[in-house]
Order: structure tokens, then C-alpha cells, then sequence
């Protein structure tokens, strides 16, 4: 099923996942303005996107559950859904605009609710990346495309605790 926008919702003049978002098809890193972005206006080769850009839709679009506030442009927050959970894509220039309210009291609720589904909460700021347990958060600093995010849940009689780590994915020698 493809993603769309909700009722009443648009980019309007927000660019910013044309700025923090990965796509590979462009050879365009997450954290750098694409080449063909037109800031504040959209897309300079809107006709001939790669797949991958006309498929993304971010959360603010498809949630009318998610406030004005969560509107990028305003949030400087990028949400998407991803098979690992839900991502939280924060602009550079900002980087603790998650931590801020109304976001990081959503954004825990998030982490508890996806916890018994296996999925995880994570913010991305640049290559830094943020896992967001329920009852507390976990830097595991850069992380490179194809790394990945272990975690654990250790219960004992009165608790469980959670943990999670950065799994670097394995490089294999140039030659």
C-alpha cells in the first residue's frame, strides 16, 4: 500500500526531508541538501524523482493525529515509519528540537507503545543516532547506512530493563 498525504495536509513550502533524508538513488547522504531541491519551493526535477522520493510521505503528512506543531518547517522534525519503527529525523541546525515539548512526551509515549511489537523509536541527527527506550535514551553515536540497532529487555522480579547498541555492519576489506 502507498503512503499519502491526509486530508487538508500538503509540504507547502517545507523541503526539509530533501535535506535530511538518505536517497541512495541520488547518491545524496542524509544531512546535505539535495542538488535538485529548490528550498522552500519543492522538488527541481519533480517529473523524474527516484521512486523512493515520490514514495515518502513523512508522518506530519499522513497523521492528522500529529499537530501544527509537528509541521517540519515549524518542528524542524522529519517523522517517518520505517520497518525497524518509527525515526525521528532532526535538523543539524537543531538538534535537540526533540527533546522540546509537545515532541519528546509523544515521542516516549511512542517508544512504550511499539516496545511489546519489537519496533523501536530512534532520532537520527545526521549520522548521530538517538535510541528512545520508554525510560531513557541511548546515543549510539554515528551510524553509518547498513549498521544496525541491538536491544535487549533484561526482567527480574520487580522490573524490566532496557538496553540497546550500536551494531556496526560488516565492512569488508578494500583490495
Amino acid at each position: 500500500m502507498t503512503a499519502s498525504a491526509a486530508r487538508g495536509r500538503s509540504c507547502g513550502t517545507c523541503t526539509l526531508c530533501c535535506k535530511l533524508l538518505l536517497v541512495p538513488e541520488l547518491n545524496k547522504p542524509m544531512g546535505t541538501w539535495c542538488a535538485h531541491c529548490k528550498q522552500g519551493e519543492g522538488c527541481g526535477i519533480h517529473e523524474t524523482r527516484p521512486q523512493a522520493c515520490r514514495d515518502f510521505f513523512c508522518g506530519y503528512l499522513q497523521t492528522e493525529q500529529l499537530s501544527e506543531e509537528w509541521h517540519p518547517v515549524k518542528s524542524r522534525i522529519v517523522v517517518a515509519g520505517e520497518p525497524s519503527g518509527i525515526v525521528l529525523y532532526v535538523d543539524p541546525g537543531r538538534p535537540d528540537a526533540w527533546r522540546g515539548e509537545p515532541f519528546y512526551a509523544r515521542i516516549k509515549a511512542w517508544a512504550t507503545d511499539n516496545l511489546p511489537r519489537n519496533r523501536l523509536v530512534t532520532v537520527r541527527i545526521g549520522k548521530r543516532t538517538v535510541a528512545v527506550l520508554p525510560d531513557k535514551d541511548v546515543d549510539l553515536g554515528e551510524m553509518e547506512p547498513g549498521d544496525t540497532i541491538a536491544w535487549e529487555a533484561r526482567r527480574d522480579r520487580k522490573s524490566t530493563r532496557l538496553n540497546s547498541s550500536h551494531v556496526k555492519r560488516s565492512r569488508m576489506p578494500s583490495s
